[in-house]
Formats: structure tokens, C-alpha cells, sequence
């Protein structure tokens, strides 16, 4: 079964990279956010994933929070929302190659951990993506967390939409890790559930609706691995 899973895995990865660079050529010959739309798409049709969704998305939504288990999160919420999307990633990632060209071509936004001068940076790069109508797109835990228990928020989210005001709609995707999981070499296709929460305008008087937010998140989270089984 190992092998079988890690033959089915290489598969998947195939394609993931594939479809990233028929993204990187599509940039040049069609409008944003067509080539990474498309790519998206073919990694969920050719991966034989099928998406269940619960709530609705908020039109108005200036930003999604998501938590974040696997690789297949960012093509997920690509196929399931017409908006441009503006991702915010880590420094690091820019810096891969071939990898990190597909995030500069899409004008997303690097983020240095740790980094005052940074974090500057990241409300100007968010005001110029917000401009020009674009949403702004976080997981806030920072990192992959795949056991089920969401990681502490980074407070770089609730800067960026507080300064601005932000409409934000939080988005739980569970057990994304199940079905892709790039550190222990597994792939699985199935049916992956998403969950729109109620969206909000940030409150920079209230000081801990990140880190209340996370708490709501998880038990959403928790309460639909205890109602349906079959996630687990």
C-alpha cells in the first residue's frame, strides 16, 4: 500500500508542477487571474478531487483567512472563487526556483518573518493589491500544520487588516493533508470539504479577534471531523 501510495503521489506532483509551469507560460498570453484559474483547475480535474462547499462566499470579502495542511490548499480555493487572489508567502519561497517566478509573475507578496522593515513592506504591497481590487489571501498559522490542531496565528494578518479596515471572511479547509501530504509522500484523490464562515470588518480595539478567531476556526474544524466521520 506504501508503494502504491507513493507511486500515486509522484503522479500527483507530476502534475502540480506541470500545471505551475503552463501557469508561468499562460501569464504571458492571457489576463490575470486566468493562468493561475486554469492550472488550478487542471490539477483538481486530472488529480480526481472533488470539492464540497458549506456557507457561501461574501462578495464583498477584501481578505480570506484560511488554515493551512497541504500543498493542495492554494489550488483548492483557486477553483472555488472567481476573485483575483493575492497570496502572501513567505520570503523563502520567492526564492525557489521555478517556484518562486510563478509567485513573482502573479504579484504576490513576500513576507520576511521577523522583519520590521518587512512588515512596512507588506502594508504597501497590500494597499497596492486592494487598489487594484484584488483580495488578499493569508494562512495565518505561517506554516503547514497537519495534524489537525491549528498552529498560533501570526500577527501579521490582523495588521493588514486592521490598518485597512478589512472585510474579512475566514475559510476552514479540512483534511486537505489526508489526501496530499508532501512530507510523507502520500496522495489519495477523494472529496474535500470547505467551509465559508461568517465574515467581519476588523476591529483594531479589539485586541485578540486573531487569536479568537483561530479558537472558532478550530472548533469548526473539530465539529465537523465529530459529526462526519468519513473525514477522519
Amino acid at each position: 500500500m506504501k508503494i502504491s501510495a507513493r507511486i500515486s503521489w509522484l503522479f500527483a506532483t507530476i502534475i502540480i508542477f506541470s500545471s505551475l509551469a503552463l501557469m508561468i507560460v499562460l501569464y504571458y498570453l492571457v489576463p490575470r487571474p486566468y493562468s493561475r484559474k486554469i492550472s488550478a483547475w487542471i490539477i483538481r480535474l486530472t488529480t480526481l478531487f472533488t470539492v464540497d462547499l458549506q456557507g457561501q462566499e461574501d462578495s464583498d470579502a477584501q481578505m480570506f483567512l484560511l488554515n493551512h495542511q497541504s500543498d493542495l490548499d492554494i489550488g483548492i480555493m483557486e477553483t472555488i472563487t472567481k476573485k483575483d487572489l493575492v497570496w502572501v508567502a513567505k520570503k523563502e519561497l520567492f526564492n525557489i526556483p521555478f517556484f518562486g517566478l510563478a509567485l513573482r509573475l502573479s504579484q504576490d507578496i513576500a513576507v520576511e518573518r521577523e522583519s520590521k522593515t518587512s512588515l512596512l513592506k507588506l502594508l504597501k504591497d497590500t494597499k497596492n493589491r486592494l487598489d487594484k481590487g484584488r483580495v488578499i489571501t493569508m494562512f495565518p498559522e505561517g506554516t503547514r500544520s497537519s495534524k489537525g490542531k491549528m498552529l498560533p496565528f501570526k500577527s501579521g494578518a490582523k495588521m493588514v487588516a486592521d490598518k485597512y479596515k478589512l472585510r474579512v471572511q475566514p475559510i476552514v479547509f479540512i483534511q486537505t493533508a489526508k489526501y496530499y501530504n508532501v512530507k510523507e509522500f502520500y496522495y489519495k484523490p477523494g472529496r474535500i470539504k470547505v467551509i465559508y464562515m461568517d465574515s467581519f470588518v476588523a476591529d483594531r480595539s479589539d485586541k485578540s479577534w486573531l487569536n479568537d478567531l483561530r479558537i472558532k476556526m478550530q472548533k469548526v474544524y473539530d465539529d465537523e471531523l465529530a459529526n462526519n466521520p468519513s473525514h477522519r
